[in-house]
């Protein structure tokens, strides 16, 4: 009964993510540089109809492969050209995450452990997050998932040889393929090193001989291939720069966004929050072959999938500590296993006895005291934050966090109410999300740059320049739908082709230049960081007008049009800060 149910389970946990990440999904700013990055380069390829060939600001962009800008360009083609299209990719694929989780689950420990790991990864704020934010991190995270997921499913029997196996292991290559056009070769390379350590562990190395690999890399090839091989005739020298340059020098020897090792300790700790507390009662019931039910009952098979999830962890946790340069959003594929195993911790907290129990439960409800005692000691020790509001937010969130800690605590004592318990909690983090929704908003002036560029808009005349200087604002080509000069400044898109000043009418390489431009009568505005407002205003010929500001930047103007009334208080605020 059971088995049969769990399709309709599974629809209901796709139901529920989709009512918790879709709703306001546009409503927030571009968060720079990567959401306005993606986005600009998935409008680029509607508008062109270049599929084939990724494009930033129209300069060759090669960082990344193009699977997700395809989902982006699909959803602006349905939906427009908008914040809700860009990031609905991120968010089906963190849907299809729960729900895969949830299967995996229930394939290892049963119904109850798939219910509360589909809650825990849906309800963890890292996971939330980028959920709602379009970058190409989530979709990794899927298609990782998937993979191994079915891998798992093909490994339960004793043998790869069988029918159901040999599909299952066909399944997983192909999710592989798609989660290499997805993030590049490192979903093959992790995907492969989580299934060969585990098969060695269990003594099963010699079962690779069973497995169809040629036809395992007959689609993988068919799936990744054509896009390598079109792209690099396209553009000669793709290949080395995507894997040598991206890849492997990125990964021994970027500085960028430089952490150490220590990085995802606190990142892991904070973003399952608070189910990370679940995580050892699950492990230690998984390790000593606690069943849930009669029909779960498979005391090796759970020590077997224990093992399984922790290789999981620790080879995504290993592999990305190692490198200087560290993102949060990289550890997203090492939360599902983290996910099913605090979700069976969930489901075993009623067997505790009375003092486990209740000890468990203490230390969570003391620890989101502490947590929410975090915003009233930063806000003390930084008296005067960019937002007020931000403050607040944070105050309302660690208050929300602790009174679900102690309704846990005061519900959990008796064993009949452990349900409540856990519920009560997960209403807790369910009212933060709203509440980040919000801290994300108040937050949108220290990095993005929507109300800039409606604030430009009205001043950008056909043949006016729009351009930058000494940086890059990644969405404002997406906001105004207009190319960006680049002023003394190439970043990363001068790593396809090196800069060359002369080379292309949108690169100003020198301040003499730019003078040039700007008094030659021409329009043009030039966004600006408020610490270069005044040399720039002692050197540029006629004088800059100030016509609109957010956050640290400002938008300069050439022309006769009058600023609008509410420019001077850009002014202001520069003063202030």
């Amino acid at each position: 009964m059971l088995a049969a149910n769990r399709p309709l389970r599974l629809t209901i946990y796709a139901i529920l993510a989709a009512i918790l990440y879709l709703p306001g999904l546009g409503r927030p700013a571009l968060w720079e540089p990567d959401e306005g990055r993606y986005a600009e380069i998935a409008r680029e390829m509607v508008i062109s109809g270049d599929y084939v060939t990724p494009r930033d600001d129209f300069e060759l962009y090669f960082e990344k492969p193009p699977l997700v800008y395809w989902a982006e360009a699909a959803a602006i083609q349905i939906f427009g050209v908008n914040e809700f299209a860009v990031r609905l990719p991120a968010a089906l694929f963190s849907i299809g995450q729960v729900v895969v989780t949830a299967a995996l689950a229930e394939a290892m420990l049963g119904a109850a452990a798939g219910f509360f790991a589909a809650l825990v990864l849906a309800l963890s704020p890292l996971f939330f997050g980028f959920a709602r934010f379009a970058t190409l991190d989530p979709a990794l995270a899927f298609f990782l998932a998937a993979a191994l997921g079915a891998f798992y499913a093909a490994a339960r029997g004793d043998s790869f040889s069988r029918g159901p196996a040999r599909r299952w292991l066909l399944i997983s290559a192909a999710m592989l393929a798609l989660g290499t056009l997805a993030k590049g070769p490192i979903a093959l390379l992790l995907g492969g090193a989580i299934a060969l350590a585990w098969m060695a562990i269990e003594r099963r190395l010699r079962h690779v001989a069973q497995m169809p690999l040629v036809w395992c890399l007959v689609i993988y090839a068919a799936i990744v291939v054509p896009w390598f091989v079109l792209v690099e005739a396209r553009n000669p020298g793709f290949v080395h720069f995507f894997i040598v340059h991206e890849h492997l020098e990125r990964y021994v020897a970027s500085s960028e966004h430089g952490w150490g090792p220590w990085f995802f300790i606190p990142i892991v700790i904070g973003g399952a929050w608070p189910w990370i507390f679940f995580v050892p009662l699950g492990w230690s019931a998984m390790r000593a072959g606690d069943g849930l039910s009669e029909s779960a009952k498979d005391p090796s098979g759970r020590r077997a999938a224990a093992r399984f999830l922790a290789i999981w962890f620790v080879v995504i946790f290993v592999f990305f500590s190692i490198p200087r340069s560290k993102l949060g959003s990289y550890i997203l594929p090492a939360l599902v296993p983290l996910a099913i195993v605090a979700g069976y911790g969930l489901a075993r907290v009623s067997a505790l006895d009375g003092l486990r129990r209740r000890r468990l439960l203490a230390v969570i409800a003391i620890a989101n005291l502490a947590l929410a005692a975090v915003p009233l000691v930063f806000f003390e020790l930084v008296p005067a934050p960019i937002n007020p509001a931000i403050g607040f937010d944070g105050l309302l969130i660690g208050a929300v966090a602790a009174a679900g800690g102690i309704a846990m605590y005061s519900l959990g004592r008796a064993a009949a109410r452990v349900p409540y318990a856990i519920g009560a909690m997960a209403l807790a983090m369910l009212a933060t999300v709203p509440l980040a929704s919000y801290m994300r908003e108040d937050a949108s002036s220290i990095s993005t740059y929507r109300n800039l560029a409606n604030a430009v808009r009205p001043y950008l005349a056909p043949d006016c320049t729009l351009a930058s200087y000494r940086h890059y604002v990644q969405s404002l080509p997406f906001y105004t739908r207009r190319r960006e000069t680049r002023v003394e400044y190439w970043g990363e898109l001068s790593e396809v082709s090196p800069p060359s000043p002369g080379k292309s009418p949108f690169l100003i390489g020198s301040d003499a230049r730019l003078r040039q431009v700007w008094s030659s009568g021409a329009c043009m505005i030039l966004i600006v960081n408020d610490r270069d407002r005044n040399a720039l205003a002692d050197r540029l010929k006629p004088a800059p007008v100030v016509i609109g500001c957010e956050g640290k930047k400002l938008a300069l103007y050439n022309g006769a049009l009058a600023p609008p009334p509410g420019a001077a208080d850009c002014l202001k605020s520069e003063t202030k800060n």
